[in-house]
């Protein structure tokens, strides 16, 4: 099988063209500083056509949640009209199978007696992020529906893992410990602790995209999660348990916000039922393997630096 897949250079696509090359497919990984842009629809056509491949992982797009509050056009475009260029292209050269990547970040605000989250329960996206992943889940229904382009579109939870930016809390949790661990000691500062998320790591989400190019049914909408809700308060000690030296821990009232949503956890029984997949990689390796990389990253010198 033959893969495109676009935001191949960010957290989730260095992961995914791995898992798919190691099953033996081909793979064309395209980025931003190798593909076209996502606004430009003619680009797109030109890189399908060349490239002529049997599915696309369409990854790339604006995934700063919190940026989007700023950027809420740029947000919509890139998220939005993006993924028309990509469908456009697809549906031109009559791609099989088109992996749409959403979010549960549309599913926005959501009340404890909808818990765990299903693929039916009502979107009320709350932030730009959310609303311009709710377009393009609209859009690619519209190419399925009418033009009969073998979209499927996936929702992933929160997913963790090696690579992540510590712009997320658990990467951010894991560098200031491998930190303190350079020097013998530290602090780390963190808001609140309390709220509950659904965490996936990305080596199962991405082996769920390519089962669901395989055995996906097209025009659905799968979620992708565990299906178990974990405190921020559990992921934090949990880490901690792994430190190598002491390490105060302070609430710090400038990370405090107020918490929109307590928790959040989703229900993967369509994926499963459809694919067979399960969450293979427990919490706890997950999370070695992202302090385990937060160590590598604090003792290696920038690009640049000792050459």
């Amino acid at each position: 099988m033959k893969a495109l897949v676009t935001g191949a250079a960010g957290f989730v696509g260095p992961h995914l063209v791995h898992h798919l090359t190691s099953q033996g497919d081909a793979v064309v990984a395209l980025d931003r500083h190798n593909g076209p842009d996502l606004l430009d629809p003619d680009g797109w056509i030109d890189v399908v056509d060349s490239t002529a491949p049997d599915v696309i992982y369409h990854l790339a797009g604006w995934s700063d949640v919190g940026g989007s509050w700023q950027y809420p056009l740029e947000t919509w475009r890139i998220n939005t009209e993006g993924v028309i260029s990509v469908l456009a292209a697809a549906r031109k050269h009559k791609v099989d199978r088109v992996i749409v990547v959403s979010s549960a970040d549309i599913y926005g605000i959501v009340r404890p007696s909808e818990l765990p989250l299903l693929e039916s329960t009502p979107v009320r996206p709350r932030s730009p992020y959310g609303a311009s992943k709710e377009g393009a889940e609209a859009v690619a229904r519209q190419f399925h529906q009418g033009w009969d382009l073998g979209v499927i579109i996936a929702r992933p939870f929160n997913h963790i893992g090696p690579g992540q930016s510590t712009n997320f809390v658990a990467p951010a949790f894991a560098d200031r410990i491998a930190r303190s661990e350079l020097v013998g000691s530290g602090t780390l500062l963190h808001g609140d602790l309390s709220p509950r998320r659904d965490f996936t790591d990305v080596r199962d989400v991405v082996r769920a995209y390519r089962l669901l190019a395989t055995h996906g049914k097209v025009g659905e909408t799968y979620n992708i999660c565990s299906g178990a809700d974990v405190g921020m308060q559990e992921l934090l000690d949990r880490l901690l348990g792994e430190s190598r030296v002491p390490i105060e821990v302070t609430t710090d009232p400038d990370l405090l916000r107020p918490v929109d949503l307590p928790v959040l956890r989703g229900s993967h029984d369509r994926l499963t039922r459809d694919t067979g997949w399960n969450p293979e990689i427990t919490l706890e390796q997950t999370l070695r393997d992202v302090l385990e990389d937060a160590r590598h990253r604090a003792s290696s010198p920038p690009i640049g630096e000792n050459s």
